[in-house]
Formats: structure tokens, C-alpha cells, sequence
């Protein structure tokens, strides 16, 4: 048995073997096990588990780490309901709220076989521009297939409370950013204020994935025609679909976005052939028929939320509950975000704010 994982997180083998064995997902309670953990991502901890020629993934929380935003049961149940009418996710396998096998409830899924786009995939693959308008709509189609879905088809009609969603969202995101507060930042409090005052009072209501960005999804080829599946469910529910794009906005670095967000936020998108922000709303409004008239406050909430996400990571690592030094300077990368809401705020745009 062999693990490659960064020191504190590893996982308990024998158990592991022994929870697969009991769900029937290997034959034998001796079969030597290989654990190698995934180095992307800033939240929850994904390893792989590589057992009788298949290959398993297993999520859990970060350590040290609030059960709000990493419920490894909702993410389970979403997955299992979300597979009979949504073909791009992966199968969820089994699932342990008992703190046997390890220190946190936990789940097992499948393995995705495809392409996950990041900046630096992108660059090592010398992606042509031409390509970049076939990967955007491939994933755009991908984004409105799931905010078109009638969640009440396969049962999820019970995952969220969409009345009074945006509210909710505005205090709850405001509420976790001065929790995990390690400094003063003045255009923090700015941009709580201003999305207080500015939010939409009506919006429709679908289930949303809340964090849909390339690195989320896995394109099935180098044609980029489908997508095999979309990850990371944590943060799915029912709510405003404007309030996802706006958080996938929030992602879609661009070539004009300068240095410091393009080192922040390095996203395939900002490479040359890439449709620009404003290009990917025009699109979603024309594929779902929708008109995005507080289009910088859904731009602006999604800042935001990244830069609270980073926030109460660095809160993490300066109380050592987690010791990844790309979460160094992540309190650096918090300010910054605001910065830019607050630059979008007074621009009243959300491309070209520097």
C-alpha cells in the first residue's frame, strides 16, 4: 500500500479498504491500495484510490474546516439524484457519516477520464485561439443544460429555499467574511454595503452549481465538443441562476484584467480566441432567453464570494489547521478581489475597471 499525500492528510488505508470491501466496490479486504491526492482545488480534499485495476475518487472536508459549505451528505445526495436527469456528473458510489474510516464524513465516486482545463493545461497543450470559441460553448451549453433542468424530476426539489435567495446570499457571504476577517479592509465593507442595497428583489428559480469554471468540468476530448462531467457539487442548490453566472464571471479571467488578476485568477480564458465577459452574457441571455438587467451586482456578488472563499482559507492556514503554502498570500488575493468589486461598483461595467 502507498500514498502520495501532502503531510497531515493522509488517510487511513486499512480502513479504507475495509469500508470499499463492506460496499462491495472491491472483492477482497487484502487488495493492496494506491492513495494520490489532487493538488488542484482550494477546498474540499479530493484524493484518488487506485484498488483491483479501477480507480475510485474519495472527498472529504479540509481539515480544520466549518461542516457549512462541506457537506459531503448533500453533495452525495445531490450527485445521486442529479445522474437520472443529468448525464454530466459523476456516479456517486457510497457515503460515511460515521467518523470510523477517518475524522470527517466522506464519499466515494467515480473517476472521470477526460480534460480538466487549467491555465497551465492550456499552455502545455498550446491550445490554437481558434479553439477557444468551441471550448466556451461547449461549456456555456453545459451551464444552460443545468439551469434549464426541472429539478423536481429527479427529487431535488427539497436542496434549497429560493425565495428570498439573494438576500440570504448577501448576508450569509457578508457574515463568513467578517468571521474570517485577519485585517481591516475598507472596500470589504463597501461592497457589503452596496450589494445590501443594490440586490434584485425577483429572479427565477433553477438549480444552480454555484462554482461552474473550468477547472470544474472534465471536456472528454481534445475536440472539445462534450463535456464527460462537471465536479465539485458542493456548493449546488435551487436559487437564481444569475447568481451563479455571476460567479462564473467572477472566474473568467480575460487578457485585459492585468497581471494581478491574471496571476490570481489564471483561468484558460484569458489566453488570445477567448470570448470576452460581456460576450458570455450575451450568450447565455440569447440560449436561455433571459435579460440580466443587474448584470455588475451578479458580477460583483461573485467577486465577492471568491474573495471570502479565499479568506476563510488563509483564516485556515494562519491558525495552522492546514500547512499548503499556496495559501500564503491568499489574504493578499481576498483584498484584491474587493478591490476589483468595488472598481466594478464605481465603473458600473464589468470589463476594462483598471
Amino acid at each position: 500500500m502507498s500514498q502520495s499525500t501532502r503531510k497531515g492528510e493522509e488517510l487511513n488505508a486499512q480502513k479504507l479498504i475495509k469500508f470499499l470491501h463492506e460496499n462491495e466496490l472491491i472483492g477482497s479486504k487484502e487488495s493492496p491500495i494506491e492513495i494520490s491526492q489532487f493538488s488542484n482545488g482550494f477546498s474540499n480534499l479530493t484524493y484518488q484510490l487506485d484498488v483491483e485495476n479501477k480507480s475510485f475518487v474519495l472527498r472529504r472536508p479540509p481539515f480544520g474546516a466549518v461542516k457549512r459549505g462541506h457537506d459531503m451528505g448533500r453533495e452525495f445526495k445531490v450527485l445521486s439524484k442529479l445522474k437520472k436527469g443529468f448525464d454530466q456528473c459523476p456516479e456517486a458510489f457510497a457515503y460515511s457519516e460515521e467518523r470510523i474510516v477517518m475524522d470527517s464524513p466522506f464519499y466515494i465516486m467515480e473517476k472521470i477520464e477526460g480534460i480538466i482545463l487549467t491555465a497551465r493545461e492550456a499552455k502545455e497543450r498550446k491550445i490554437e485561439k481558434s479553439n477557444f470559441g468551441t471550448i466556451a460553448n461547449t461549456w456555456l451549453d453545459t451551464f444552460v443544460a443545468l439551469h434549464n433542468l426541472d429539478y423536481k424530476s429527479v427529487g431535488l426539489e427539497d436542496l434549497g429555499r429560493p425565495n428570498g435567495y439573494v438576500q440570504r446570499q448577501v448576508e450569509n457571504w457578508s457574515k463568513q467574511y467578517l468571521k474570517a476577517s485577519t485585517k481591516d479592509i475598507p472596500e470589504a465593507q463597501k461592497v457589503m454595503n452596496w450589494m445590501k442595497a443594490n440586490q434584485p428583489k425577483e429572479y427565477d428559480h433553477t438549480l444552480i452549481h454555484n462554482d461552474f469554471k473550468y477547472d470544474n468540468v472534465v471536456f472528454t476530448d481534445s475536440s472539445w465538443q462534450t463535456i464527460a462531467a462537471v465536479l465539485d457539487w458542493e456548493m449546488c442548490t435551487l436559487g437564481d441562476p444569475l447568481m451563479d453566472l455571476g460567479t462564473s464571471l467572477a472566474y473568467w479571467t480575460m487578457s485585459t484584467d492585468g497581471d494581478l488578476v491574471q496571476n490570481g485568477i489564471p483561468s484558460p480564458t484569458m489566453f488570445e480566441g477567448n470570448p470576452g465577459r460581456l460576450e458570455i452574457v450575451n450568450a447565455y441571455a440569447a440560449k436561455t432567453g433571459r435579460s440580466i438587467p443587474n448584470l455588475v451586482f451578479y458580477y460583483v456578488f461573485g467577486l465577492f464570494k471568491i474573495a471570502v472563499i479565499a479568506q476563510q482559507i488563509y483564516f485556515r492556514y494562519s491558525k495552522g489547521l492546514t500547512t499548503n503554502k499556496k495559501f500564503a498570500h491568499l489574504d493578499q488575493a481576498s483584498q484584491f478581489l474587493c478591490i476589483c468589486a468595488l472598481q466594478s461598483i464605481q465603473k458600473n461595467k464589468i470589463e476594462q475597471l483598471f
